[in-house]
């Protein structure tokens, strides 16, 4: 395992759809690898591929029930709504009010290309939406209610 370098805000990189994945082969499983501890070492909910430069479907959660492995995930259905403050690995330091789903469904593949659904409310809902997000190049401050404020150190 590695840790990956996290982009930040200012890479056009991150405005970028990402591709399908096609391949479940030991690549992907070294990138999910190493973006877990990319993850563990920055401290974060949750991941996505392109963060670490790479433009594939490819996302991570752990809201402290481990690491969920999302491949090419889709959002089924989402209900219900909940206020909440979210933050970003790419947009460091700062920190904004969202509306969110309180409850999704999501169809993803594991690592060996196996599809499973998962259904997450709160802080799990957050993640998942949030990391599908980043797939379609969108982050978190497009839908900011009000302004961003930093990090007190």
């Amino acid at each position: 395992m590695a840790l990956r370098t996290i982009i930040t805000d200012e890479s056009p990189k991150l405005r970028m759809i990402s591709r399908e994945q096609t391949t479940f082969d030991e690549r992907l499983h070294q990138l999910l690898d190493d973006m877990r501890e990319t993850l563990e070492h920055a401290n974060g909910a949750g991941l996505a591929a392109v963060q670490v430069g790479i433009l594939r479907r490819i996302a991570i959660v752990d809201v402290g029930e481990g690491v969920i492995e999302l491949i090419n995930p889709v959002i089924l259905s989402a209900e219900g709504e909940q206020e909440v403050t979210e933050g970003c690995l790419s947009v460091v330091g700062k920190w904004g009010r969202t509306i969110r789903p309180a409850n999704v469904k999501v169809k993803a593949y594991d690592r060996n290309g196996k599809e499973f659904e998962i259904e997450g409310e709160g802080i799990l809902a957050l993640a998942m939406v949030h990391e599908i997000d980043h797939l379609d190049g969108k982050l978190y401050t497009d839908i900011v209610i009000g302004e961003l404020w930093e990090d007190e150190e």
